[in-house]
């Protein structure tokens, strides 16, 4: 393929966006995404930035590039939402973040005049539901994975409240956030270009904390309150959409009010279902078949096609139909049982609780030793780790099940880390 015969600055990005857990296939379409939202020469900078967050200085010093040259670069890639900025003790950090949840997203958040959105929409679909390799990659490698459901917190009875973390609440999320931003839902303005997004509503894509501070400030998404994000939550609620957000406990970075038909990870639960490509809710809903009447409207609602309906054998209703849950496939949402009239729908804890990372560097680390690219997030030789960065890394390692040090030691070949599993475990 045309990709391979030529080194470019955009060959050298792709190398750099593969050092993430999560991977970005090359392929002809790629190239022509990256070719919209970057220059070659920003490629060529950008394929030299490190994994873990930076500063002016350290891309300066990376670059070989004089200060104010590098702040006016790093700024005008945080303007378009390439870079994620943050101001963190009086100093601004930059990161680039991986293309999902990522740059792919941010530039579909807003409207915009300065690329042609149409036809980056038209190939982010061919990218993504056409091609696939980056979906799998995405969503199907590994146990641990970018994203998990939230439940629908209305559908909770009094005594499943009672079970529900903090964490496992949208509206906890949005009442904690540091900083809350609202944009356009980059799925079905994806769609849209397509001519085939839904009706349900497109400002509602939530991001939170140091990804809204950075998006908000470049106008990607807008500032909002707690009320309103709560309102937003009902209105999502009512649209039957499914809360998606990050596989994390602490400081979520985005939820996505997704439908079945436009979202790309509600798309992948389909295809991909029996893999686990998405982390479900603690919950799973029960049919009541004393009062279900066989009306399909759960089989309707549910994003993931987890629902049927099957014969009631009723010898005296022989054409009377009952809902069915398939558990494997079942997301935990709740959205069936809102739309269950008959109140023949109900939620119960899971048999077993899913296990949620504590915060994104506990869940990069999982995602990088699950898909064998531990080695990259350690050493990653464009700038070096500084101690407090190394030590959260590998607290995270010396915390996981002995296979999965095992395998980290393996990936890295390292003497020092096998020194640390076998002396430091705490």
């Amino acid at each position: 393929m045309s990709h391979t015969t030529l080194k470019s600055g955009y060959t050298e990005l792709v190398e750099r966006l593969n050092r993430f857990p999560q991977g970005a296939p090359p392929s002809d379409t790629l190239y022509k995404i990256l070719q919209i939202l970057f220059s070659e020469r920003e490629a060529q900078l950008v394929a030299l930035l490190p994994i873990k967050p930076f500063t002016a200085e350290k891309a300066s010093r990376v670059w070989k590039m004089n200060l104010t040259e590098t702040r006016k670069v790093l700024d005008e890639l945080a303007g378009r939402a390439i870079l994620v900025d943050v101001e963190w003790q009086g100093k601004t950090t930059y990161t680039l973040p991986p293309p999902m949840a990522g740059f792919f997203e941010f530039s579909m958040m807003r409207l915009r005049g300065d690329i042609d959105q149409k036809l980056l929409g038209e190939l982010f679909y061919q990218y993504l539901n056409v091609e696939e390799d980056f979906i799998r990659e995405l969503f199907v490698r590994g146990e641990t994975q970018l994203g998990r459901v939230f439940v629908h917190e209305p559908m909770l009875s009094a005594q499943n409240a009672l079970h529900v973390l903090d964490y496992e609440r949208a509206s906890e999320v949005i009442q904690t956030a540091a900083h809350r931003g609202i944009g356009i839902c980059y799925c079905r303005h994806k769609m849209q270009h397509l001519g085939r997004n839904c009706d349900a509503p497109m400002e509602i894509c939530m991001t939170f904390n140091s990804t809204a501070q950075s998006l908000t400030k470049h106008g990607y998404a807008r500032l909002v309150e707690v009320n309103e994000g709560l309102d937003l939550l009902q209105q999502a609620y009512e649209q039957n959409l499914v809360q998606f957000g990050e596989n994390v406990r602490e400081r979520v970075n985005f939820i996505c009010n997704c439908c079945g038909c436009c979202c790309e990870a509600m798309i992948a639960a389909r295809k991909f279902g029996l893999l686990n490509p998405v982390h479900t809710s603690n919950f799973l809903p029960v049919v009541d078949e004393t009062a279900c009447n066989g009306c399909g409207k759960c089989v309707n609602a549910c994003p993931v096609e987890a629902m049927s309906l099957i014969s009631a054998n009723d010898p005296r209703h022989p054409k009377l139909k009952k809902a069915k849950v398939d558990e494997k496939l079942c997301l935990g949402c709740g959205v069936c049982v809102r739309t269950c009239v008959q109140d023949g729908l109900s939620l119960r804890s899971r048999p077993k609780r899913v296990i949620t990372p504590l915060n994104s560097v506990h869940r990069t680390v999982m995602m990088a030793i699950e898909r064998g690219d531990f080695q990259n997030l350690l050493f990653d030789n464009r700038v070096l780790w500084n101690h407090r960065a190394l030590a959260a890394v590998l607290g995270v390692v010396l915390r996981l099940p002995p296979i999965k040090q095992a395998l980290a030691s393996q990936q890295v070949k390292s003497r020092y880390m096998e020194y640390l599993i076998a002396h430091l475990k705490v």
